[in-house]
C-alpha cells in the first residue's frame, strides 16, 4: 500500500476555499460531485485543523482518488489504546445517500467539536475516526451525469471496469465453513497474503485499495453506507449451505445484533415497526427492530462486511440508509435529520467490550497475542503496541491472552454494556519458566546434598 498522503496535498486549492461552508460551518444539503466533495473535505480541515487530516489510501480505476478524512486529537498517529474505526460510503456509485452523509457528518462534528459539545469532544479525544465518503468516485460520476432527478436503479452500480465492489472481495466466508466443519483458524484469513492481493487480477484497484488499509490499520468497528432499503445488516452474508435465504450467524451473533440496534434504534424510519415495505413485492420478512441477517435477508459472496471480519479485527456491518438509491436533493436534509444521533451512536460503540495492553513480565509490548473468549470462536490480535479492543454483548466472560512461547493467561470479567473494561495481561516466557524451574531444582538438589552429606 502506497503511504498515506496527508492533507497538504490539497492545500493549494485550500486558500480559495476559506469560506466554502460558511462562516459558521453550517452544513450545505447537497450532492458532492468529485471536485466538490475534495473541497467540501477541505473545508472541515480549514476549520478544524488540529483534529483532522485528509488522506488518500489508493485511486479508482479512472484515477480519482480514494480519500479519507480522519478525526482525532492526534490525527495521522495510531495512540496505544486508542481504539479506530471507520465509515465507508459509496461502494455502490449509485447509492448516494450515504456519501453525502459521511461530508455531513464530519462537518457536524468540527461544528459541535468547536461549540463545546462534550459528548463530541470525548468522542474524538478517545477515538481515530475515519470517513471514507466514496470507495467508488467513478460509479457516482456515471450515476450523477444522467439527466433529470429520477436515476436508472441500475446505472453507476459498479466501478469503470463494470465490477460490483460488494461481490468483489476474496471469499472468506466459504474458508471459514470449511474450518468450521473440519478444524481451522477462526480469524485473520488473509494474514500475511498482501502479495497475494496484489498479484489477483480478479480485484479491481479500489477493492485491493480498502483491503490494505483494513490490513494495515487496527479497525475495531465499522459500518459501510448502501441504499436501496432501510435496515442495519449484520454477519453472515453469505450462507452456508448456498440457500439464496438463510440465517448465517457468526460466532459473534448476540454482540452483531446488539451493534446494529445500536444504529436502527435511533433511526425513527429503520425502527418503525409498522414501516411498510420499501417496493411492493419486497421481502422483508427477516427485518426485525429494523435488523437483519445479511444471508436471512439474500446471500452475498465476497462482501466487504465479512471480510473485515474474517480477515481482520474489526467488527463491519452494512447499513442500507434510504429505499431510493439517488433520491433528490431536497431529500438530503430529511435523511440527515433521521440518521444523524444513529451515526454519532454508533461510533460511540467502539468504546465496548473489554480493552486493554498484552505485555510480558518486563512491561514490553507483545503484538499479534490472541485474544480469545470462551464460548466465542472467533479470536481478536493485539495491535503493534500491544492494546486491544475485544467487542462484546453484556456479560460474565473468561478472557484469555496467549502467544506463541508464552503461558497463557485467562481472567474472568463482567462485562457492562458501556463503557469497555479494562483487562491487562502480563504474560510468562516459557524460557523464562525453564529457567525458574531449573534454579529451583538446583536449589532443592544443593538443599538436599547438604542434609544428606552427598
Amino acid at each position: 500500500m502506497k503511504p498515506f498522503t496527508s492533507a497538504v496535498f490539497l492545500a493549494a486549492a485550500a486558500v480559495a476555499l476559506v469560506g466554502a461552508a460558511g462562516a459558521d460551518g453550517e452544513i450545505s444539503f447537497e450532492y458532492h460531485r468529485y471536485e466538490e466533495l475534495r473541497k467540501a473535505l477541505v473545508s472541515v480541515w480549514l476549520q478544524c485543523p488540529t483534529i483532522s487530516r485528509i488522506y488518500t489510501i489508493g485511486e479508482s480505476f479512472e484515477g480519482r482518488e480514494l480519500l479519507v478524512l480522519e478525526m482525532s486529537d492526534n490525527p495521522g498517529t495510531h495512540e496505544p489504546g486508542e481504539p479506530e474505526f471507520k465509515y465507508i460510503a459509496n461502494m455502490h456509485g449509485n447509492e448516494a445517500v450515504g456519501r453525502e452523509l459521511l461530508i455531513y457528518l464530519a462537518q457536524y462534528l468540527c461544528n459541535q467539536y468547536q461549540q463545546g459539545n462534550e459528548t463530541i469532544i470525548d468522542l474524538v479525544h478517545n477515538t481515530r475516526i475515519h470517513f471514507m465518503p466514496s470507495m467508488n468516485p467513478d460509479g457516482f460520476e456515471k450515476a450523477a451525469s444522467q439527466p433529470g432527478e429520477i436515476k436508472d436503479w441500475f446505472v453507476g452500480r459498479n466501478n469503470a471496469q463494470e465490477v460490483d465492489l460488494n461481490r468483489n472481495f476474496p471469499n472468506l466466508d466459504r474458508i471459514i465453513y470449511i474450518n468450521e466443519r473440519e478444524g481451522g483458524a477462526n480469524n485473520h484469513l488473509l494474514q500475511n497474503m498482501k502479495k497475494a492481493v496484489d498479484e489477483n487480477t480478479e480485484l479491481a484497484p479500489e477493492t485491493k485499495a480498502v483491503i490494505h488499509w483494513i490490513m494495515d490499520i487496527p479497525f475495531v468497528l465499522s459500518a459501510n453506507l448502501h441504499g436501496g432499503d432501510v435496515v442495519a445488516n449484520y454477519p453472515y452474508d453469505e450462507t452456508r449451505t448456498g440457500s439464496t435465504h438463510e440465517y448465517s450467524s457468526s460466532p459473534d451473533d448476540v454482540t452483531f445484533k446488539s451493534l446494529a440496534r445500536s444504529y436502527s434504534m435511533y433511526n425513527p424510519v429503520m425502527s418503525d415497526p409498522n414501516r411498510p415495505p420499501c417496493r411492493k413485492n419486497d421481502d422483508d420478512s427477516s427485518f426485525k427492530d429494523g435488523i437483519t441477517n445479511g444471508g436471512a435477508w439474500y446471500s452475498v459472496p465476497g462482501g466487504m462486511q465479512d471480510f473485515n471480519y474474517l480477515s481482520s479485527n474489526c467488527f463491519e456491518i452494512t447499513l442500507e440508509l434510504s429505499c431510493d438509491k439517488f433520491p433528490s436533493e431536497d431529500m438530503l436534509k430529511t435523511y440527515w435529520e433521521q440518521n444523524r444521533n444513529s451515526l454519532v451512536n454508533y461510533i460511540e460503540q467502539v468504546h465496548r467490550g473489554v480493552k486493554g495492553f498484552v505485555r510480558d513480565l518486563q512491561g514490553n509490548a507483545i503484538s499479534n497475542a490472541s485474544i480469545s473468549v470462551e464460548g466465542i470462536d472467533h479470536d481478536i490480535t493485539t495491535a503493534k503496541d500491544g492494546d486491544y479492543w475485544r467487542l462484546l454483548a453484556p456479560g460474565n466472560y473468561k478472557v484469555g491472552a496467549s502467544a506463541p512461547g508464552y503461558l497463557t493467561v485467562i481472567k474472568k470479567v463482567a462485562v457492562p454494556y458501556s463503557p469497555a473494561t479494562r483487562v491487562d495481561f502480563e504474560l510468562e516466557s516459557l524460557m523464562e519458566r525453564k529457567e525458574e524451574e531449573r534454579e529451583e531444582l538446583m536449589d532443592w538438589w544443593k538443599m538436599m546434598s547438604e542434609t544428606l552429606n552427598f
